[in-house]
């Protein structure tokens, strides 16, 4: 290949960096050299991203006519591959043939490691933070008062970042909640207990699809509450996403797992395809007489967020109830046209959901590289 001894010469940009002019609205062109299959199933993407996909085994021989068409010659191009590998070679070739080129370090695995933290501009008593996984659109978060914290929905792959950030406010970690069987990413609930002897914590109905570990955990219900500090963690059942969904809330602030997102509300599908539509009904139910029946001052602090949902001036992807109510359709449908619309045109499941809900379980055991490996893709979330 031509490029053999002039990729030492390649600039690169690492996955923070990029993440950081996108969040910035800068103009960035991608040529993302992965597979069509991987392509298609996930890939960067933003408002201001413009992105061509042309498969490296193609560029073998030197950047074809019909690529040169799509390239621009008045920017620099990033291009973006599986491991940051094939990434730097095509690079180089860019580079020979009068294109300014970088290339995505450690591709999209290392892309699949970007975590953002925001705080929470609320009128909670305790701090309230946002933790988010671009890649997944995965939301974790931390609360913290006098002393205490928890950590809800917690990625196992991001332990580390959860025990610096509770260090960091002088704390100490006393819960590690789920809100559900999560099916897209591995919790980080027992990883977190493993390591700091934190109570983990799974909603009584999520426990009851059979969850199996091989350590001790404690179960919440409805109507349950725990402290953390001096402020009261809220549960509060909200079936339909799976029957074991449950939300918790904290003052002002409602975690809503993946029931009710800033842009949508949940698929109804990932527990029991064959049970869609009843989950869909027993979803309008938990919005209608649960969670639409909270203040409409109440801050929604969903599990994912998708990349079209707009980030409050604060960075953080929230909303409040009341501005919910008249932007999510779905919220002013009734029981038929919900379920229809909820039930109907589902998008593609999870990659590997079935092995994520197992490791979730506790019946399937997974290494870290395995676990991190399982969750590379997409949020697949929401309906429609």
């Amino acid at each position: 290949m031509t490029a053999t001894g002039v990729t030492d010469a390649i600039e690169s940009i690492t996955p923070t960096e990029l993440h950081s002019r996108i969040d910035s609205d800068e103009d960035v062109f991608l040529l993302d050299v992965r597979s069509a299959a991987d392509f298609d199933a996930w890939h960067i993407d933003g408002p201001t991203v413009e992105v061509v996909h042309y498969p490296y085994f193609q560029l073998l021989e030197g950047i074809p006519d019909t690529l040169h068409a799509k390239l621009p010659d008045d920017r620099p191009i990033t291009v973006v591959c599986a491991k940051g590998d094939s990434s730097e070679l095509v690079a180089a070739l860019l580079e020979e043939a009068g294109y300014d080129s970088i290339h995505l370090e450690h591709g999209m695995r290392g892309w699949a490691r970007v975590y953002e933290f925001t705080t929470l501009d609320t009128d909670s008593d305790a701090t309230i933070a946002q933790y988010r996984r671009p890649s997944s659109g995965c939301l974790a978060y931390l609360v913290v008062s006098d002393g205490e914290a928890a950590v809800i929905d917690p990625l196992r792959a991001f332990t580390d970042e959860y025990r610096r950030a509770v260090r960091a406010f002088d704390a100490e970690l006393t819960y590690a909640l789920d809100t559900h069987i999560h099916a897209d990413h591995v919790s980080g609930v027992r990883e977190l207990a493993d390591r700091t002897g934190v109570t983990a914590v799974v909603p009584e109905a999520a426990a009851a699809r059979g969850v199996d570990y091989d350590m001790a955990f404690d179960t919440v219900a409805n109507g349950d509450t725990l402290s953390v500090g001096t402020v009261d963690i809220d549960v509060i059942h909200a079936p339909g996403h799976t029957a074991g969904m449950t939300a918790y809330e904290v003052e002002n602030v409602l975690f809503t797992g993946d029931g009710l997102f800033t842009d949508s509300v949940a698929r109804p599908d990932l527990e029991d395809p064959a049970a869609a539509r009843n989950a869909a009904q027993t979803l309008y139910e938990s919005l209608t007489q649960t969670v639409l029946t909270q203040p409409a001052e109440t801050i929604v602090a969903p599990a994912h967020g998708s990349d079209s949902a707009t980030p409050t001036d604060d960075g953080a992807i929230t909303a409040t109830l009341g501005d919910l109510t008249e932007t999510v359709a779905a919220l002013s449908m009734d029981e038929t046209e919900f379920i229809e619309f909820v039930a109907a045109d589902l998008p593609p499941r999870p990659a590997n959901y079935e092995t994520i809900i197992a490791a979730n379980l506790g019946a399937e055991t997974l290494d870290d590289a395995a676990a991190f490996e399982l969750e590379l893709g997409p949020n697949n979330c929401a309906a429609n």
